[in-house]
This record gives C-alpha cells, structure tokens and sequence, in this order.
C-alpha cells in the first residue's frame, strides 16, 4: 500500500467526518438525543484520529539522522496505536458513559424529523467514505481475503480508516433504529440504549485496531512471499554453501530491513565474496523496493542442538 494511496483516503475520510461531526452536535443540540450526541463525538473522534494519521505519515517521511539511522517509519505505527486507544477512551467511554445516563434518566427526543435527515446525510456520505477506502483497499490486496489482506498489511493508516469507517456505518444504523424505536414507542430509553450499543462497537473496534497494529509497532517481519523470495535469491549463488538465516523487520510501511546469515564455501576468496554480497543487495533491492537496508553476514553453518 503506497503512501500516496493512504494520504487520499485519509483526507477523504477527514472532510467527511468534519462536516458530518458538526451536523451531529447541531442536531443532537436540537433534538435532546443522546444517539446522535454519541454520533457526534464518534465522527468528532474521527476527525481528530485523521489528523494523527497524516502527521504520523508526514513524521515517517523524515530522513534518517544520527539519532535514528534507520529513519522515522515507525511514527505511523505508532500514531496509529495512539488512534486505537482514542477510539477506546474517548469514543466508546463517553458513548457508553452517555446512553447508561439517558437509560438512567430518560428524556424524550424533540423534533425526531431533523435526527433523520441528519442520520441519511451522514449515511450517504460516510458510506462515500467507506467506498472510497475500499476501493483502494482492494487494489492493493490482491487474492487475499479481506481479513488476511489486514492481517499481513504492512499500513496501518490505511485499515484504520476502513475499521472507524466501517464502525461509523454500523453506528449510524443502531442510532437510526434508536431513535425510530423512541419515536414509535415514545419510550425514550431505545435512544440510550443505541448510545450505549454504539459505544460498544467503538470498543470492539479499538481492540481490534490496537491488536493489529502491536505487533508492527514491536516489529513485524516482511510478508512471507518476500522472506522466500530473499531466500530464494541468496541460495542461487555458487559460493553460498548454506542459508543460515534470513531475519526481516518492518521499519515502516514502505521500509524493510534484512539481515542474512550466510556460511560461503571455504573455498571461495575474500574478493568472490564480497562481490557476491555486493550482487546480492541489489539483487533483493530491485526485486524488493520495499527493501531499503541489507545486511549480510558471513557465519559458519549452524548446527542444530538436538
């Protein structure tokens, strides 16, 4: 997944999500309902998240420096841990916090007309959204499912947007149900009850988000069709007499590191080595532009403690 692709989508979804978030609050400020108050700080929440995700992308384009020689990568994967544990806190905590004090002490909802219209517009453009992000999901995801396709993506920012996109769809269908049952019954307590399913959805959502992207803030290795592909390369070599190991890390989405153990034939002199080593890195570097650092060590085999 390219930068470039991640940055549209998430500028897409941050005009969306503004203009939706104030519409909410206006609506909710009119009509007393706690749903769209829980949809207001839910597309609020949003908003703010964008905003971390494009200065997480534009922190990660700064060059390497002495402090940090393999660069700033991981500023995504972090910005996008930070993302999660928003959602969490901020959007599912007041969401629920709300709709348990609208079940507590009900209030009816006045002018439900405006809650419509202004749920439909939400729906028609956060649904623009959530097109928009897939679509450009699925070009990059190949034959993979949706699911592995996420799973082994290497860009965070792009399947945030898809997770808080997807979560505010959902959202919007409960709080459209809140507040018909409240108008219907007269019974305000569907509202809160919306509220407080909206806020678990949010929850749902954060964890999922923050267990995805753990283990590339840790230090995630390339995909698997990428470590066999290096492997496969090293071990065409004529002076390679055993692939120890192949070790690689995500430094960032568009950054690999490798690091390769190789045990070179006895026979083979200083010189046929080095150019091997020197074939080899661009070798993996043309075949691999995600690959930006190799490092290759000459080991003996290693044996295998049984």
């Amino acid at each position: 997944m390219s930068t470039a692709s991640s940055t549209k989508v998430i500028f897409a979804a941050l005009f969306g999500n503004t203009a939706i978030a104030i519409t909410k609050f206006v609506a909710a400020a009119i009509t007393g309902s706690s749903a769209m108050l829980s949809e207001g700080i839910h597309s609020l929440v949003d908003t703010g998240n964008q905003g971390l995700l494009l200065y997480g992308l534009k922190a990660a384009r700064k060059p390497a420096d002495e402090r940090f020689p393999f660069g700033h990568g991981k500023e995504v994967y972090f910005w996008s841990f930070v993302v999660a544990i928003l959602v969490f806190a901020v959007g599912a905590g007041v969401s629920f916090y709300e709709g348990v004090h609208h079940i507590l002490h009900p209030t009816p909802i006045k002018n439900p007309n405006i809650n419509y219209i202004v749920l439909g517009l939400a729906m028609l453009f956060e649904g623009g959204a959530w097109f928009f992000a897939l679509r450009e999901f699925s070009k990059h995801k190949g034959r993979r499912s949706f699911i592995e396709a996420i799973k082994r993506g290497k860009d965070p920012s792009m399947f945030t947007v898809i997770f808080e996109d997807t979560a505010a769809m959902l959202g919007l269908v409960v709080a459209f149900v809140g507040v018909f049952l409240g108008d219907v019954t007269g019974q305000p307590v569907y509202d809160g009850l919306a509220s407080v399913i909206i806020g678990l959805i949010l929850g749902g959502t954060a964890a999922w988000l923050a267990y995805e992207t753990k283990s590339l803030l840790i230090g995630e290795s390339a995909n698997r069709e990428v470590v066999n592909g290096i492997r496969t390369l090293a071990m065409s070599y004529p002076y390679v007499e055993h692939l120890n190991e192949v070790l690689t890390m995500h430094v960032g989405p568009e950054y690999i590191l490798v690091n390769i153990s190789i045990d070179f034939k006895d026979q083979a002199s200083a010189k046929e080595i080095e150019s091997s080593v020197a074939q080899l890195d661009k070798r993996i570097k043309d075949a691999y532009p995600n690959v930006k650092r190799v490092f290759v060590e000459a080991e003996a085999r290693k044996k295998v403690v049984e």
